[in-house]
């Protein structure tokens, strides 16, 4: 197992509290990543989001490819894995810019650092202000179909031609193409994006869940992709919040304070909109709905060996790479790693 962790494009994560420390400025984000690279994380997401679903709509927020760039060039091993929604691109372009970034992040440390979250959106109104395509829920996954198999070919060979239901490339040049074609994440949980998901993805990243809930999602989509392509996905990652104090009474504490609910707070229409225009496959809570992508089902909360132990019942369940969420990440990434990669390694040191 690899650790990861969010990129606060948002300005934190927690939709309960307003200032969390973590402003929305390039500073910190380049402060949190230059500090993860040095502490050994091994990815981060950079999320796609053109208004702050956590702060509310008015709130900054920024955007996902002009930081995966500059977080590339300030870093040396960290891998960057930057979301990328088809309803407000162009795969050519994506294609090329992908190309351009994977060169960027392999000019510092000689590996591929570079990689791809596909997602098929939720957000209705985010669509509507930019200009981006919504379609049914799942048209979004026959497009994310397509988008892939565009980056894909542009990435392989030249010219590149292809026609489908919502692209057309007619004799594309792609010039240079990545080192190494960038691994592409995907994830869904309703049937028919687990099983679009299974033909088109390289690697599958869940919400939150429960270490039974990873264990059937893993092997529900390594069967699905083995049907499909005859090989498992290459990787499994896991969005998880993580609280960890000398105490499981002191992480308890701040659970509770992350959690006390305003259902005025600006970032609630956004989570209705996401329950609204997703197939969820476990029903949201209202506790759950206080950091997001379900961070909370997974219980990292409690002392470093509590935590540990955790950890290494998802990497049990085919969990290999935890994308971690935590307030204010610049004290949280340092406190994880010196205190929980150690009890990880010691268990077992292939995991870290």
């Amino acid at each position: 197992m690899h650790f990861g962790y969010w990129t606060p494009v948002y300005g934190g994560f927690l939709r309960n509290v307003g200032d969390e420390r973590m402003p929305a400025t390039w500073d910190y984000i380049r402060q949190v990543s230059t500090l993860a690279d040095r502490l050994g994380f091994h990815t981060t997401l950079v999320p796609e989001l053109y208004l702050n679903d956590r702060k509310g709509v008015e709130a900054p927020s920024l955007e996902a490819w002009s930081l995966s760039s500059a977080i590339l060039a300030v870093t040396e091993r960290l891998r960057v894995m930057t979301a990328v929604r088809p309803g407000f691109h162009l795969p050519t372009v994506v294609a090329k810019t992908s190309a351009t970034l994977s060169d960027i992040g392999y000019a510092a440390s000689g590996t591929d650092r570079f990689a791809l979250n596909l997602v098929a959106a939720w957000w209705a109104e985010e669509a509507r202000q930019y200009g981006g395509t919504f379609a049914p829920h799942d048209d979004r996954y026959v497009q994310a179909g397509e988008f892939v198999e565009v980056l894909k070919g542009l990435w392989r060979e030249t010219p590149f031609s292809f026609s489908g239901n919502y692209y057309d490339v007619d004799q594309a040049v792609l010039s240079p193409k990545p080192a190494t074609a960038p691994v592409v994440f995907a994830g869904g949980e309703s049937e028919s994006g687990r099983e679009a998901i299974a033909s088109f993805a390289d690697a599958y990243v869940l919400h939150g869940g429960t270490v039974e809930e990873a264990r059937e999602k893993v092997a529900d989509l390594d069967a699905r992709r083995l049907r499909r392509v005859g090989e498992p996905f290459r990787e499994f990652g896991m969005a998880a919040y993580v609280i960890v104090r000398d105490t499981e009474a002191e992480a308890r504490r701040e659970l509770e304070r992350i959690t006390t609910i305003d259902p005025a707070s600006p970032g609630y229409a956004s989570f209705e909109q996401f329950r609204a225009n997703s197939r969820l496959d476990v029903e949201l809570s209202k506790r759950e709905y206080s950091v997001g992508t379900r961070g909370l089902r997974p219980n990292l909360v409690g002392t470093p060996e509590q935590v540990a132990e955790r950890i290494l019942e998802f990497e049990r369940a085919g969990i290999t790479l935890l994308l971690i969420q935590s307030s204010p990440l610049h004290e949280e990434l340092e406190r994880i790693a010196t205190q929980v990669f150690p009890l990880v390694r010691q268990a077992s040191p292939a995991l870290v």
